[in-house]
């Protein structure tokens, strides 16, 4: 999306849901005045566009249009309760990674028929868990993992339906830390060993196979690697299925990236149309398809407004400090992540400073921002642009600071969907000595 403003130079394309925009009194989500906001709930604040989620839904709908196809919400991104709740009502499963994320299912009304169970490192009571509230599969990871499962569903007189996520060993071009399918990393078996990993399973009485699962990746924008997978995993398929294994389901993981800074991927329908071209060259476009988008679903629908504390000259370097810090939007620490920062509400004839923009946390790695070209003054208002995936859930109290409050945006309703935590709330399950 290109957002324009009066120090925001109408050639810089910034990333961003179409619900984003300058309007003559400052930056809006939908219909509500983002400054507002700010004043009302104080800084740090994350403020998402439910409008936006639907809208990055409704692309995947239309590329399963006609087909059999479930799409699981990856909560991993963003799993605050509103957010949950927005995806649970359009209709989505969800993509879960511990029993803390199936209980967070439940309290947002989710369908659990439609839950994946994913991760590498499921317990024995999280397994026990998810067979109790009835879960649609486990994504099983390893030939361990399967002997264990099975026994606690034998334990529970259950069957649990079982899909093994395979390792295709292809590059998603993507950083070190969020690529998934290459041989080097933790996930999933590997290819040349999972067609006598599907006969073992098949022969643990209790488990019974229903898919077959894979995940390359995270904010991938390319095409090729997934097209690059799926040929992989048909090639499994054939494999298995001629081993007398049928497959009812293929899980096609998620991983599509988004616009951070003039990154260009593909859209889901797009992608998906020239996916399902592929699956239906090769026999099996009537096989049910499911997917698990995260990022891609809830990136560019969030915000996180913060307030500019100091603006701290140097010889070297010009620091903007703001309210929010690396507790609050860690990617910029954990990945060199870079997010667009851009005024609330922009300054007219003044000069551009180039600023790192850091917070207030005690670590050298707390930054937001390097090298910004910005119009500001100590008491101004920034947005940081697509916060809506990895940073609320990452968040942390680290140097006790409360997690940020959130904000769900409807047209020109702003819900309040969690409150700012406090210091005694950072610190309640703990207990001083005798």
């Amino acid at each position: 999306m290109k957002i324009t403003s009066p120090s925001v130079a109408s050639s810089d394309v910034l990333p961003g849901a179409p619900q984003l925009a300058y309007r003559q009194d400052g930056l809006y989500m939908e219909d509500v005045r983002l400054d507002a906001l700010a004043s009302q709930h104080g800084t740090p604040v994350f403020v998402y566009s439910r409008a936006a989620m639907l809208a990055a839904l409704a692309a995947y709908q239309r590329g399963f249009a006609g087909r059999n196809a479930q799409i699981c919400y990856a909560m991993k991104a963003n799993s605050s309760l509103g957010v949950l709740q927005v995806f649970a009502r359009a209709g989505c499963g969800f993509d879960i990674v511990s029993g803390g994320e199936l209980e967070r299912v439940q309290a947002a009304g989710g369908d659990m028929r439609k839950v994946i169970f994913s991760g590498v490192g499921k317990t024995r009571p999280e397994m026990k868990q998810a067979l109790e509230a009835g879960i649609g599969c486990f994504n099983v990871e390893s030939e361990a993992e399967l002997d264990v499962l099975s026994g606690v569903a034998l334990a529970m007189h259950r069957i649990a339906p079982v899909s093994i996520r395979v390792n295709p060993n292809v590059d998603p071009k993507t950083h070190p830390y969020i690529s998934t399918g290459l041989k080097g990393n933790k996930f999933g078996v590997a290819h040349e060993d999972a067609l006598q990993i599907y006969r073992h399973a098949a022969s643990l009485k209790g488990l019974q196979v229903v898919g077959i699962d894979c995940h390359i990746g995270s904010q991938i924008t390319e095409a090729t690697p997934y097209l690059d997978a799926m040929d992989r995993v048909l090639d499994l398929v054939q494999s298995i299925e001629a081993a007398g294994i049928p497959i009812e389901h293929i899980d096609f993981g998620g991983g599509l990236g988004i616009n951070y800074n003039q990154d260009s991927p593909p859209a889901a329908d797009a992608l998906w149309q020239e996916l399902l071209g592929k699956l239906d060259a090769r026999g099996y476009g009537s096989k049910k398809l499911m997917v698990e988008p995260g990022r891609s679903l809830v990136g560019n629908a969030g915000v996180c407004l913060t307030e500019v504390l100091y603006l701290k000259p140097g010889e070297e370097k010009n620091f903007c400090i703001i309210d929010a810090a690396m507790n609050d939007l860690p990617r910029p620490a954990m990945y060199q992540a870079f997010h667009a920062i851009v005024p609330v509400v922009p300054r007219r004839g003044t000069s551009t400073t180039v600023y790192d923009v850091v917070g207030p946390v005690c670590e050298s790695g707390d930054w937001i921002g390097r090298d910004r070209a910005l119009t500001v003054a100590a008491g101004d208002r920034l947005a940081v642009l697509s916060a809506g995936a990895y940073c609320m859930s990452m968040a942390s109290n680290y140097n006790t600071r409360g997690r940020a409050a959130e904000i769900l945006v409807d047209g020109t309703q702003a819900h309040l969907i969690r409150a700012r935590e406090t210091a005694a709330d950072t610190f309640r399950g703990e207990k001083l000595l005798p």
